[in-house]
């Protein structure tokens, strides 16, 4: 089974849209990202965002989105409508058009749907915008101010928000886009002219997300939510005008780990006959006797996810596996394994000529620092100088077991 924290940073636009004048709920967004490791970027690893994009990254402005990392969703269910006239150059921003969103980040704690490990996302609101609608006359024109047009004062953001130059308009309706600071208060628009009512039946809003490292994570799939609540005095504060007829924003977070942990052995490569150095040639020639016996077999290995390393043996000597002739003679077989840069212990040592017991002590836990992408590593299988000694003195027999090798991401 293969299983999959610094944090990455990606940002995101949403949309909520269409709303009803039916009774108070709330509203739901899912948001998925995907953890699988790239062999033509190893140094990249981090979730990409798989939410589906629409809306205004989709259509208005996808040049700024994609330099920003932002990305758009729709969603059905907002509307707020003012429970009363917008007064002229109202003095208590309350009292008209105003927005304050949930800006600072906030934890978010995702389970994994099996295993029940947890892993923490944060989020934070990064930007908001919308369509809204005034009534005709005066129309748009109402929120022009001395010396400044009325275009300006939504296509250029109000402090502390931040503009990005989006504005599309009609003769009562417009849609606009600012960007929020982490932190930041209310950004606030009043017009020189009475209105009637104000309507808001779009809303686009940004959110950044921080997301674990996923080489540290089990594959499969963890789950999450947060709920912001909406109106006056809520996380989402249109004021105390602007109602919403729903009271709360749900995100459900979906985070999937595909990891990758794949070793390739060479043709041949699962037969080891272990020689001495330099072949049997000086002993046979010469009587000298080996100081032991030995071979390395090298593998490609492919690891996103931690994992450990264990050994099975076909019969057992001691802690590890047994060698036997014929006559029953047998010799304790010594494996130990080297992992390429990039897998490493726990402590961030590298593995050189690890032992592999049967106890597992000792390969519990390796870790990558990054994606490796079918790297050699190598197995080290070798007969000490004293059992060879005695091997030698059983005369001419075979020698022949089985050793069984587990790489095993099911921590």
């Amino acid at each position: 089974m293969n299983r999959a924290s610094p944090l990455n940073l990606a940002v995101l636009v949403g949309l909520l849209s269409l709303g009803g004048t039916g009774t108070a709920q709330a509203i739901s967004e899912n948001i998925t990202a995907l953890f699988k490791p790239d062999p033509a970027n190893p140094m990249v690893n981090k979730f990409q965002n798989t939410t589906p994009i629409s809306s205004i990254c989709q259509s208005h402005i996808p040049t700024q989105c994609q330099a920003l990392n932002l990305f758009s969703l729709r969603i059905p269910g907002f509307d707020a409508l003012s429970n009363g006239p917008i007064l002229a150059n109202h003095a208590d921003e309350r009292q008209g058009f105003m927005v304050q969103v949930p800006s600072h980040w906030r934890n978010v704690l995702v389970t994994h749907t099996k295993t029940g490990e947890t892993e923490t996302v944060q989020m934070r609101i990064a930007g908001f915008g919308g369509l809204w609608q005034v009534p005709r006359p005066p129309g748009v024109s109402a929120w022009a101010q001395p010396g400044v047009g009325w275009t300006q004062q939504w296509a250029r953001a109000p402090s502390p928000c931040i503009s990005t130059g989006h504005l599309k308009a009609g003769l009562q309706t417009a849609t606009y886009f600012w960007m929020v600071p982490e932190g930041a208060g209310v950004c606030s628009r009043k017009p020189s002219q009475e209105l009637a009512y104000m309507r808001i039946y779009q809303m686009e809003y940004a959110y950044e997300l921080r997301t674990p490292n996923p080489l540290g994570m089990s594959s499969g799939e963890y789950t999450g939510s947060l709920t912001y609540t909406m109106g006056p005095g809520g996380d989402y504060d249109f004021g105390d005008v602007l109602i919403p007829t729903d009271n709360q924003l749900t995100f459900s977070i979906f985070l999937e780990v595909q990891h990758d942990l794949k070793i390739e052995v060479p043709p041949g490569g699962n037969r080891i006959e272990l020689v001495p150095q330099g072949g049997w040639q000086a002993w046979l020639n010469q009587g000298r006797k080996p100081a032991r016996l030995f071979r390395d077999q090298i593998f490609n290995i492919s690891a996103s996810s931690r994992f450990k390393m264990q050994l099975e043996c076909e019969r057992v000597m001691g802690n590890t596996c047994a060698l036997r002739n014929a006559d029953g003679h047998q010799v304790p077989l010594d494996i130990s394994v080297s992992l390429p840069y990039g897998l490493n212990r726990p402590d961030g040592s590298a593995v050189n000529r690890q032992p592999l017991l049967l106890s597992g002590a000792g390969t519990e836990l390796f870790q990558p620092g990054y994606y490796v992408n079918r790297r050699p590593g190598t197995l080290h299988f070798e007969v000490a100088k004293e059992h060879a000694d005695s091997m030698l003195a059983q005369g001419g027999s075979t020698y022949s077991g089985q050793a069984t090798v587990i790489w095993d991401s099911d921590l």
